[in-house]
């Protein structure tokens, strides 16, 4: 199994991984140090918050390195008509009538309250390769499914501004 991903993804992980190991994992030391020093360690609230502080920044690294280690490496490769990665879509929602506009991301830079879809969500991989006009069938699953149409797309880049997602 592989993670599809841009350049700038694995350079944002990158850049977090030398981050959190510069800044933040050498913080978490030295507050677990801190805290050790007050004594007793069972009834020690501040060791126990900085020893869980550590383990969730090694896990942050841990999940980094293995993203990074089966990425596949991806470009858009979209006709200049066809929806894909990176471009915004203006769709119109034939039950609800409604028009909303949606940007494709890879998955970690999603973020669908902001109109910032993933490629590999029902709707992103509903819309991609598609062209204005098109009447989109997107299927949520097998009891839940409804029609789109593709409205406008505005071809777009690989936008290094939005960040990763963090868990």
């Amino acid at each position: 199994m592989y993670n599809e991903l841009t350049e700038v993804d694995i350079r944002k992980m990158q850049e977090e991984i030398d981050y959190r190991m510069k800044v933040v994992r050498p913080k978490c030391i030295e507050d677990l140090q801190t805290a050790r020093a007050f004594g007793d360690l069972s009834e020690n609230y501040e060791y126990k918050a900085a020893k869980q502080e550590l383990r969730r920044c090694d896990s942050r690294l841990r999940y980094l390195r293995k993203m990074i280690e089966t990425a596949k490496v991806i470009r858009p490769n979209s006709a200049a008509d066809q929806v894909g990665l990176f471009d915004e879509v203006e769709i119109y929602f034939e039950e609800d009538d409604e028009t909303e506009t949606y940007r494709i991301m890879t998955t970690l830079r999603e973020d669908a309250l902001h109109g910032i879809i993933s490629k590999e969500s029902p709707m992103g991989k509903a819309l991609l390769g598609h062209r204005v006009g098109d009447r989109v069938l997107v299927k949520v699953n097998n009891d839940v499914q409804y029609t789109v149409q593709v409205r406008s797309i505005k071809k777009g880049a690989d936008d290094d501004s939005l960040p990763i997602r963090s868990f």
